[in-house]
């Protein structure tokens, strides 16, 4: 089969693809400058100069393909400029979609994630759920409005799936979460939050719910492909447990969290702060759980979800050689 995928070169995105073409399809990739992308040309990723933002340049590779994977999209915390987020979530899907309306694509898999539910106060809810509230940051509040696009064009007939990963972690991450791991790693994480709880997903079973999505997903559904729940806490515990290295002893409630996002946003204008240490910074990890069942997924697709515990262990020796002198 003949794909395109969007988002080829991040961290879920170039997993995709690597699956791909490890199971012999030809897959095109849209990338915003091909010389940085050498990784995937050496797999044989046939690179197209182009970005989400600009539907034109996005024409041509999905001339006759068999199907799209549009990954890409902007994740950051606590950046107050929203322009971005607005331009590749919500512009960017809208962009992708339209072209594959307009070209008849047979089949398209549209990344979501379970953070359009924002914080689920530790329900641990499946596909049904839809969140009506406030979105805790920036990427949720714009995730939530991509997914209802790509709704919309699934009212359309579309033949769209819709996968919404957790909380994505795994050798290669280059997101906050692995940068929380690397702290502790260096004994240098000073506080751990109670309360905060995700579904963990391995980089590989993620990339995996993507391709079962494409080859047995129900075109107009949509399927949590995430891992086990497990708090924050839980999850340092265990790291500490695998690798010997103490945890943080000062373990930090909500409330603290939230009453020192209040006082941030105080300082915000008058004192530049690290993304962690802003007001929103502060909120995603204030007691928030980001929490899905994964039922569907595992029954209608096929999908398999390591434990934390083995996904965890490989992550860490992993991240643990790379710190090596």
């Amino acid at each position: 089969m003949n794909y395109l995928v969007t988002g080829a070169t991040g961290f879920v995105g170039g997993a995709v693809v690597r699956q791909l073409v490890a199971a012999g399809h030809h897959v095109r990739a849209i990338v915003r400058t091909p010389a940085k992308a050498a990784d995937l040309a050496r797999l044989g990723v046939e690179l197209f100069p182009g970005d989400v933002t600009d539907k034109a340049s996005m024409r041509h590779p999905m001339i006759g393909v068999d199907g799209v994977f549009h990954i890409a999209g902007w994740y950051k915390i606590g950046v107050p400029d929203r322009r971005a987020a607005v331009g590749i979530n919500i512009d960017g899907t809208r962009n992708v979609l339209e072209l594959m309306e307009e070209l008849g694509v047979r089949k398209g898999v549209y990344t979501s994630t379970l953070a359009v539910n924002s914080d689920t106060h530790g329900r641990v809810v499946d596909e049904s759920y839809w969140f009506t509230g406030q979105h805790v940051s920036v990427y949720d509040e714009t995730k939530a409005a991509a997914h209802r696009i790509a709704q919309s064009f699934i009212a359309r007939g579309m033949p769209l799936v819709i996968v919404q990963p957790g909380a994505v972690y795994g050798p290669g991450d280059t997101s906050g979460l692995r940068t929380t791991f690397l702290q502790f790693l260096r004994r240098k994480l000073p506080v751990v939050p109670t309360q905060t709880a995700y579904s963990w997903g391995h980089i590989e079973d993620t990339a995996r719910g993507h391709t079962l999505a494409m080859e047995r997903g129900q075109p107009g559904r949509n399927y949590y492909i995430c891992g086990p729940s497990h708090t924050f806490e839980y999850a340092i515990d265990l790291a500490s447990e695998i690798t010997g290295i103490p945890a943080p002893r000062i373990r930090v409630g909500p409330r603290v969290m939230r009453a020192a996002a209040r006082l941030t946003e105080l300082l915000q204008p008058i004192l530049p702060l690290p993304p962690a240490y802003t007001p929103e910074g502060l909120r995603v990890v204030g007691g928030v759980t980001y929490l899905g069942d994964n039922t569907r997924a595992r029954t209608e697709l096929g999908c398999e979800f390591r434990s934390l515990r083995e996904g965890l262990t490989e992550t860490l020796r992993h991240e643990l050689k790379q710190l090596e002198p």
